[in-house]
């Protein structure tokens, strides 16, 4: 290695290269140097550079600037320049005149365009008011035939028919159990217009008054003060009523001096023609006890009757009283829904007399069936409904021995087990309730079966009844097949197959029918005293009394803005939507079908609600005439379409009336707190033909604003407050 490095020394610092070292590091040198001056050059250069050219334009001098931009005016030294500026100017201020012309000549277009739709529409209204005064011209000409062709007198009121002066006597049937209303009524004395008065005897001016229950002649008292066919003069009256039952058994009178008490009412009259004898008893001992009384050719109202004692369509099955001198409570009454309840049916009763023999000779269900139909058919249905309670094929609740001591009950009667609220509690569980009626077939009605069928009918339990000889309350105009089941005794083994076959929609309706029945006609002492009165006006077609008005309270209010036409009504094309009413509103027809009520409509008065204790002024059910009456023309008052041959859509609305002659409309509209969108509704009714009244319903707790004005559409605008 020394020797290496002398060797170098001595070539002078070559190395292996063959260059001096010394080259080699200037060569260096100048590699930095230049690299670092071009950095120079392209950064700082660009950087002078930009500075400049963006803060030369910043001089004061404008007139020294290069970049910046010069004014019109400068460029507009040049005279050709000039020039094309003046061009400019002037093509401008020709281009803003045209501009206005446009707008001008576009505005007297629109006017124009205005007045066109002003002329076609007053052309439109002048050919719907020439169409509507022909409409009136052809109805006046009409009017006018049928006044001259009407050959009709008015209706007036009958030849009132009055009493012999002497009332003399007209002859009896052969027996009173003969008596009919056609030989043991006096009409004469209840013609159709004399608003069937009644008089009422006072029970306390006579000797057996002192015997009546207080509480069944206090509510028979206080239901005659406020009833409006009960009259104080006598003289007028049309029927006579004397209250006999419910007698108390131990001061009962005998029947010799009942009937002589009876015999010398003051208006007797030595047969008791139109006398009516109610007897309101539930005891076994006095519920038949004017059986031996002759009563003449006075009817009977009782729940107890023989059929040698019976007079159909003469005497009246009344429904027992219960509730006296207390309204029911309608909050126990259980909902008519679910359908099915827990017992499928279910009975509870003792009969003394074959109860014993029966049971001792029990046989199963199939040897009834097989086996010849047993003397009495009472034994034969206890064989039945116990053989299907054992099956336990449903849920049924028969009990043949009371628990406690049997109510006293007639002979072959089914006597009532336990006190009320316990029976009513087991029916409210029943779906079904048998009623079994009396095994001696001459009693056709008992106080016992009256008293099952009301407590069915009144908790919703549907009565089942064994026996198609019963006579059931006012069966002569309700129809008891909807709401009850009667079913003859010689199919007691079929029933239970027959009660699981009725739907539950036809058990709902059956439910709801007795709901009917019972509130109407049951429930209170008002309601029975009133159905009976109803049931020998019915029979002698005497219309109910009218029903009384009731006042609404109306909201008094303003009018004071004139409405004006509703634009969708004044644009209706070829729609003409009838003519001009030159009169003013006039009401509907009330009171129509006052003695044609009582002859047509017996059932559906009596068995639909409301009921027929009141005369409607109308109602939905009156019938009208066929669609083609309006073409043909029926009577005073229709305008036949096309002079009766009938005709398209636009001789159809020229007609007036459809259904009914004369008719109009009242409008009737539910409003809560929305006064701006009510006067809307009510400014759109303005001019609106055969319109005769609008019914404001006032739905809010608020009254209207004083300052709120009620348009004027020609009618009157009723406000009446809920």
């Amino acid at each position: 290695e020394l020797m290496t490095g002398y060797t170098m020394l001595r070539n002078g610092g070559v190395g292996n290269g063959g260059q001096p070292w010394v080259l080699r590091w200037s060569s260096r040198i100048r590699l930095t140097w230049l690299s670092f001056t071009l950095f120079i050059i392209l950064v700082f250069f660009p950087l002078i550079a930009h500075y400049y050219l963006t803060t030369i334009d910043d001089a004061e001098d404008a007139g020294k600037r290069i970049f910046g931009p010069r004014t019109g005016n400068e460029l507009c030294e040049v005279k050709h320049v000039q020039d094309l500026c003046r061009i400019r100017e002037s093509v401008s201020e020709e281009l803003l005149q045209l501009e206005a012309k446009r707008q001008e000549l576009n505005s007297e277009i629109a006017k124009l365009n205005l007045k066109i739709e002003a002329c076609k529409k007053s052309i439109e209204n002048a050919k719907q008011d020439l169409l509507q005064l022909k409409n009136v011209i052809s109805q006046t000409e009409h009017s006018y035939k049928e006044l001259m062709a009407q050959n009709q007198p008015k209706l007036s009121l009958p030849i009132r028919l009055l009493p012999d002066k002497d009332d003399a006597t007209f002859p009896l049937p052969k027996s009173n159990r003969n008596c009919r209303l056609h030989n043991c009524f006096d009409y004469s004395r209840c013609p159709l217009t004399s608003g069937f008065p009644v008089y009422v005897y006072n029970s306390d001016d006579y000797p057996f008054g002192s015997s009546l229950d207080p509480l069944i002649k206090q509510a028979f008292e206080a239901t005659v003060r406020t009833n409006v066919y009960v009259t104080e003069n006598a003289n007028i009256a049309c029927v006579y009523i004397i209250l006999v039952g419910e007698m108390q058994e131990p001061v009962m009178p005998k029947p010799t001096e009942l009937e002589q008490q009876l015999h010398s009412l003051p208006y007797w009259r030595t047969d008791g023609h139109n006398h009516l004898i109610i007897n309101l008893s539930r005891k076994s001992e006095t519920q038949n006890f004017i059986y031996n009384i002759s009563t003449g050719r006075a009817m009977i109202a009782q729940s107890t009757f023989y059929d040698v004692q019976y007079r159909p369509g003469f005497d009246i099955v009344v429904s027992p009283l219960v509730h006296a001198m207390s309204e029911p409570n309608f909050l126990e009454i259980p909902p008519q829904v679910p359908v099915k309840r827990k017992y499928l049916f279910s009975f509870q009763g003792e009969k003394i007399e074959s109860l014993r023999s029966s049971l001792q000779e029990v046989r199963s269900f199939e040897e009834e069936i097989e086996g010849n139909a047993p003397a009495d058919y009472d034994d034969r249905i206890i064989t039945t409904l116990k053989a299907v309670q054992d099956s336990k094929l449903d849920f049924v609740l028969v009990e043949f021995t009371c628990k406690n001591q049997p109510k006293a009950s007639l002979p072959t009667e089914w006597a009532l087990c336990g006190e009320r609220d316990d029976r009513l509690e087991l029916l409210k569980l029943s779906t079904f309730a048998l009623i079994i009626t009396p095994g001696d077939t001459r009693l056709v009605i008992s106080a016992g079966c009256a008293m099952r069928l009301f407590e069915a009918l009144e908790v919703g339990a549907i009565p089942v009844v064994l026996g198609e000889q019963v006579q059931l309350p006012y069966n002569d105009v309700i129809r008891w097949n909807e709401a009850a089941l009667i079913i003859p005794k010689p199919r007691i083994t079929e029933v239970h197959f027959l009660l699981r076959s009725i739907s539950d929609n036809d058990l709902l309706a059956m439910r709801r029918q007795g709901r009917f029945l019972w509130e109407t006609y049951f429930s209170t002492s008002d309601n029975v005293f009133s159905t009976v009165l109803a049931i020998i006006r019915t029979r002698i077609q005497i219309p109910a009394a009218p029903i009384r008005e009731e006042t609404a309270v109306e909201i008094p209010h303003r009018s004071g803005k004139a409405a004006g036409t509703d634009p969708n009504m004044a644009d209706n094309g070829d729609l003409d939507l009838g003519p001009v009413e030159t009169e003013p509103p006039y009401a509907s027809p009330k009171y129509l079908r006052n003695f044609t009520l009582t002859a047509m409509d017996i059932y559906r008065n009596w068995n639909s609600a409301p009921g027929p204790f009141h005369l409607f002024p109308y109602t939905p059910f009156d019938p009208v005439l066929p669609s083609e009456a309006k073409f043909l023309g029926s009577g005073t008052g229709f305008r036949p379409i096309g002079g009766g041959a009938g005709g398209s859509g636009k001789e159809f609305q020229a007609a007036l009336g459809g259904n009914v002659p004369r008719e109009q409309f009242t409008v009737v509209m539910l409003t809560y707190e929305r006064e701006e969108v009510l006067m809307n509704s009510l400014e759109r009714l303005n001019g609106l033909p055969y319109l005769n009244k609008v019914v404001v319903v006032w739905n809010s707790p608020k009254l209207p604003s004083e300052d709120l004005l009620w348009p004027d559409i020609g009618v009157p605008i009723m406000v009446r407050k809920t």
